[in-house]
């Protein structure tokens, strides 16, 4: 079978997956404290990675190695706190097309933090993202509301984990780093999870567990993805998560259909297809093939 065509069918089943970890999560509706499901989530990742974990012990990584491990899990248990308060009070559509952004601000983080050269498409792409980020938000016409800004601040802080984990690629392996993500955000997030600690029923611990389990299955399908095809050709398949998430919005949890949010997503990840293409063209490295390392 042709590698492109094997790509693109494993980044459709990434689509479905990362849409079941939002759809599970929306499933709880606020059930769990963000804090608490957001540690119980990443304590269960962490057990499921245990093999990379003791591949990693066995090396002993190096001390500035560890502070960029330590420095991207707490940025990253942050992130994951608000991505799940954003998840419990907001559609999950609307959910999918902010997320989009975080393709764009990593293009640009790389630039500034990076050295990585600010080319036209890259400011293009920002500014049009704007555009489309005002027409989800609709700033003046409605009232942008906690987890709107919530999921906003994710985006922010997810990009800064992800150029993190762009440095630490060129050391360590996918898996490794995905291991440690798990087991420095898991440590991070211990605090606010005791503090905001509820009792949880059977039924949503399994939930938790579920997720767990489809998002690290999710790490491993994108990174065949990306193996087998070139992000030009499976770039544009990400869109699909905006119609997976519409369709369990509205069938689901009986969530209104958002014209405006589907028009925004649109038009944000048309800009992220469009980068990858101009950063294919270029015959450079894509700046966020570090993506796989999502929630």
């Amino acid at each position: 079978m042709n590698q492109s065509i094997i790509g693109i069918m494993w980044m459709v089943l990434t689509t479905i997956l990362f849409v079941g970890v939002t759809a599970t999560v929306r499933y709880l509706e606020g059930e769990v404290p963000a804090p608490q499901a957001a540690f119980l989530r990443y304590a269960i990742g962490t057990l499921l990675l245990t093999p990379s974990l003791i591949t990693l012990i066995k090396v002993k990584p190096n001390k500035p190695l560890m502070n960029k491990f330590l420095l991207r899990g707490l940025v990253h248990s942050f992130g994951v706190t608000l991505w799940f308060y954003a998840m419990s009070v907001m559609p999950v559509a609307e959910v999918t097309a902010i997320g989009f952004l975080t393709y764009i601000f990593v293009s640009i983080g790389a630039c500034i933090f990076l050295k990585e050269k600010l080319h036209k498409h890259r400011i293009t792409a920002v500014i049009i993202s704007f555009v489309g980020a005002l027409i989800i938000l609709r700033p003046g016409f409605k009232v942008i509301e906690s987890g709107q800004f919530g999921m906003l601040m994710a985006t922010v802080v997810f990009t800064a984990s992800y150029l993190i984990a762009k440095i630490v690629s060129k050391e360590r392996s996918s898996s490794e780093i995905v291991a440690m993500l798990s087991v420095f955000t898991t440590f991070f997030l211990i605090p606010s999870a005791i503090y905001s600690w509820e009792p949880i029923s059977l039924e949503a611990l399994l939930i938790l567990a579920f997720t767990a389990l489809i998002a690290t299955i999710g790490h491993i399908t994108m990174t065949q993805a990306i193996k087998a095809a070139p992000m030009v050709v499976t770039q544009p398949i990400l869109f699909l998560q905006l119609v997976w998430a519409s369709m369990v919005g509205l069938f689901l949890f009986d969530e209104q259909f958002d014209l405006y949010v589907i028009i925004g997503g649109t038009v944000i990840m048309i800009c992220v297809c469009y980068v990858s293409y101009r950063e294919h063209v270029l015959g450079k490295k894509i700046t966020n093939d570090v993506l796989q390392k999502v929630i």
